[in-house]
Order: structure tokens, then sequence, then C-alpha cells
């Protein structure tokens, strides 16, 4: 296998519903789809965890959360576990990356040699808030999705202009003064992440083309963990009708645009620079958005829209045109970083991580494997596990009943099967196929007495729902806007 450059590109809450290359006839993404018509799309890629920081710290460590003890956006990575970004760091890798990480701070060993204009959570703590999950407190900054959607300029947005600029130069240094070794660059777009503010004319764009409003908006889930989860995130009850619902989707589309043409500029940066045919480059989010569906925004539950992500990889070795249906993860990105520099993954690595090569599954290895994605964090009041077997994807809630769907006859997960006695042999059979992973009481008693013991530590549960409360990490310069 030819030992490449690998440039990583994430961006933040990107729901894989919203991309050309998986059939939204809506949404212009014409450089995205290139780059799926170039490489292999993964159709059942997952989300570690459908909230941030869980995810990315598993994408880092190539390791599930529970694996590693970040169970939510209060409990940031600091560079421990090591992972793909170390090794390839003492293999004499330049491993860099521009943008969000949202880690604890850059003074920890992350795995990067540079952190450029590097988001991290705020004051490197984080939502402390979300540690409070029994039962969960109110959280008034959800109103500002809905009061903030439309038109403008936000300050996402300029930190996503700085994001493409660093990146843009640090490419075409690459080309100027090449390395001996591949390298790996880390470009993290922080769009379309909330606040939902697009620019006017990408607005105006998206209303005029009578944008469908949310699937069974009105009709919402009664499982009483996705009650539970509303109580909480009821972002969907601070808009005034189909008009400003339509309006909240045109800026999130319009977000995407942004964000594809962004992806545009730097694929031709890369080709300008000499370096198309020697990188490969793999797109991606760390976990997807609700967009109204089911009456919720954002992410945090095991909904398609929320744990599905894009994820597309191109470049020397990838087939083209290639679509996969075996799911694949964020956890994957250890093994394709390792594998696409030229190296050698150690026993260990093999024995103990739950990931597969993206490079390995393009070219069509099928191992036995079992996708999982887990949630402790905002709003759950039990922890939420899912992985998919085959057509099923099951939906495990400790002292709760689980939920079940069939993909192939119910893609749009309208029919929960997950008390269907017609159903009990495939729940059984996916709960034990879970249970080979972890034991889910185990984990669940040790994410709250993790939560716990960090509550008591910042002066216990008074104080902790006295801290300061933020509806999003402000961007690098900004004040953090209070809920």
């Amino acid at each position: 296998m030819q030992a490449t450059n690998l440039l990583l590109i994430m961006a933040d809450e990107h729901s894989k519903r919203v991309l050309g290359c998986h059939g939204n006839d809506f949404i212009d993404t014409p450089n995205l789809d290139r780059l799926a018509k170039r490489g292999t799309v993964f159709d059942a890629a997952y989300t570690p965890c459908p909230i941030c920081v869980p995810a990315r710290a598993a994408m880092q460590t190539g390791r599930y959360v529970h694996a590693t003890g970040h169970w939510s956006n209060a409990e940031p990575y600091s560079g421990e576990p090591q992972g793909w970004g170390h090794r390839l760091l003492a293999a004499g890798h330049r491993v860099d990356s521009v943008g969000k990480l949202h880690f604890r701070s850059t003074e920890d060993e992350n795995g990067y040699g540079r952190e450029l204009i590097p988001m991290h959570v705020l004051d490197g703590v984080g939502d402390l808030q979300g540690l409070l999950r029994r039962p969960p407190p109110k959280r008034p900054g959800v109103r500002l999705l809905a009061d903030k959607a439309g038109a403008g300029q936000s300050s996402y947005a300029r930190y996503d202009d700085d994001i493409l600029g660093h990146s843009n130069a640090w490419l075409r240094e690459r080309a100027a003064a090449p390395d001996e070794k591949p390298w790996v660059l880390f470009v993290s777009f922080v769009r379309p992440h909330f606040p939902l503010i697009a620019p006017p004319n990408l607005v105006e764009r998206y209303l005029t083309r009578n944008l469908p409003l949310p699937f069974r908006r009105s009709e919402r889930p009664m499982h009483p963990m996705m009650a539970a989860l509303r109580e909480v995130q009821n972002y969907d009850d601070y808009f005034t009708g189909d008009d400003h619902v339509r309006l909240a989707l045109a800026a999130y589309y319009g977000m995407v645009t942004a964000i594809d043409a962004q992806v545009g500029e730097l694929l031709t940066t890369l080709d300008e620079a000499g370096l198309t045919d020697s990188t490969r480059i793999v797109y991606t989010s760390d976990h997807g958005d609700n967009l109204g569906n089911r009456g919720f925004w954002g992410k945090s539950n095991m909904y398609e829209d929320s744990a599905g992500i894009p994820l597309i990889i191109a470049g020397p070795g990838i087939p083209a045109g290639r679509r996969v249906a075996e799911p694949a993860s964020l956890v994957d990105i250890h093994q394709t970083a390792i594998e696409a520099t030229g190296n050698p993954l150690t026993d260990a690595e093999r024995a103990e991580l739950p990931g597969v090569s993206l490079i390995d599954l393009a070219n069509g290895a099928r191992p036995a494997r079992t996708v999982l994605s887990e949630y402790h964090a905002v709003g759950s009041i039990t922890a939420f596990f899912m992985i998919r077997v085959g057509r099923w994807k099951y939906i495990h809630f400790p002292g709760y009943a689980s939920q079940l769907f069939d993909l192939e006859a119910d893609p749009l997960e309208a029919n929960d099967l997950g008390t269907s006695p017609s159903h009990s042999a495939e729940r059984d059979r996916c709960e034990q196929a879970l249970r080979k992973l972890l034991d889910p009481d185990e984990v669940n008693a040790r994410a709250f007495a993790d939560q716990a013991a960090l509550i008591e530590k910042h002066g216990g549960a008074e104080a902790v729902s006295g801290a300061l409360a933020f509806p999003h990490t402000p961007a690098p310069g900004e004040e953090a806007t209070v809920e």
C-alpha cells in the first residue's frame, strides 16, 4: 500500500442527510459530491458519541467512550490515553491541526506537533451543568437556537475563514519545503454547528426552494428516554411556526453550502501545490443534527440524523465511485492514519483497538465487527448504547425498554420495534452483541460515579448548577454567550 499524506477534514454537526451524495436533492454540495465520486462513501458511518467532546476524544484515541472515560462535554481529552497522533509524531511524521479540537488545553500533549488557532473547551473545564443528569436541569439557552436563526455573519463563519486561510498557507508551506515522511493535517471547521446563521444570499437561496418541514415534528416519540431528553433540549418549543422552522433550515443548509465551498477551496490549494497525487483525503463530521425531526434539534440521541455521520475517503489506492454498506466509525481514523502514512499497526493496536482502516474497508475488507455509539451527557437520565447488527439498529437503555429499528424497511426510523413481541429474537441477538463489547450496567454506573466525583471536585451539585452555562463554545477571541 502506497504511503501518502493524509488530509483529514472535519465539519461540526453535519447531518449526512444534508449532502447531495447521500440523496438530498435540495442541498448544493458540489465539492463534496465530486470528492465522493473520486473516492468511497461509507453509507453506515457513525459517531462514537453524539456530542462533541466525547466524539473527538474517541476519534483521537481510536477508543470508545467507555474505554477512556471522556463521558461528556465537561470531561475533555488531555492527551491520555495516547492515540494515532502521538504514534505518528514519535515515528517522525509532521502532525498538525487547524481549528476546533475541543480538548482541554493546548498545553497538553494532544498528539499534534502544532495546534493552529485551536478551539478548546471553555476555560479548560467545559459544560459542568451537563454533569447533572438525575434530574437534568433546564437549559434556558436552548431558546437561542431559534432566536438567532436567520441571515447574517457569525463568529463561527469568521473563524472558519481563518481556519481555511491557515490551512491553505500550511499546504503551500509543505509544497515549498517538502517533508521526508508523509504528513497529517487535521482541518476542523465549526459550521454547520449552531448558531443557525448563514450568509443572506445562501439563506435566500434555500428559502426559495421550499425545504420540506421536519419529519414527524409533531409526532414525537413517546419512549421515556426521549421524553426526558426533550425536557432539557426543548429547542423546538421556541419556534413560532412553519416559516420560522424553514428559516432555521435554510440557515443550516446555507452553512453546509458554505463549508462545501471552503472544502472546495482547500482541495484546489492541495492541487495547485502539487500534493493531490500524494495525499489521501477524509471528510467527516463529529456527529449529525436532528434538524427538527421528531421535535429534536442538535444532537444527543441515536437516530440516524444525530448518530449518523458523513464519511468519505479519496486519493491514491481508494476505489472511485464505491459505496460501502458495512458500518464504519470515527474510531477507524486511528488505523487509517497509521496505514495511510505507511506505518504498520502494532500487535497491541490490532488486539486492543476497535477500529478498522477505512482504506481496507474501501478496498473490500469485511471484518466481523459491531460498531458502537454511546451517550452519557446532557439530558440522559441513563446511558444510551447503540449498535448496528446488519439491517438492525438496537438502542439499549439500562433500566428501561430498548429500541429497535429495521433500517432496510424503515430508514427514517418511524416504527420502533423495541417492544414488539414478534421481534424479541432480533432484540435478544442485538443485546448479546452489545454485551460482547461491554457490560452496559457497569459502564452506566461507572459514568455516573466518575461524574459524581467531578461534581464534588467543583463544589457539589449546587455549585455546578450555578456554574456558567453556554449554548455553544465561543470561537477564539469571542465572549461566551451565557444562558
